[in-house]
């Protein structure tokens, strides 16, 4: 069976690598071995910080939510109570939009929370 040697495949994966590793400091963006270490690390960074953003803007809702229910005269947990007692079914996401962009419709809905308690 004749030798086969590696050839362009290696050549091909190391452009790759390289291409994503370009822009990094040092040995980094040129040394494929130090490139490939980067990159595995950015990769799983990326994977892991997509998660970790998806908590934080949830946290960031809960903080504006309360903010704003406090402005009217209710405590966040308060609130979510009397919103689900009364059947008003928003996200926390839209709660902490019309709480930040529209206050006088946010009250409105801090009364209707506070009515069904």
């Amino acid at each position: 069976m004749a030798r086969t040697k590696t050839g362009f495949v290696r050549r091909r994966r190391h452009k790759k690598v390289l291409k994503l590793t370009k822009g990094q400091w040092g040995t980094r963006s040129k040394n494929f071995k130090r490139a490939n270490e980067a990159m595995m690390r950015s990769l799983w960074y990326a994977y892991r910080d997509r998660r970790q953003r998806r908590r934080q803007l949830r946290r960031l809702w809960i903080q504006r939510i309360n903010a704003a229910a406090r402005i009217n005269g209710m405590k966040y947990s308060q609130l979510v109570h009397g919103l689900k007692r009364a059947g008003i079914e928003l996200d926390r996401k839209s709660l902490a939009s019309i709480a930040v962009r529209d206050g006088e419709t946010f009250s409105k809905i801090v009364a209707l929370a506070k009515q069904s308690l």
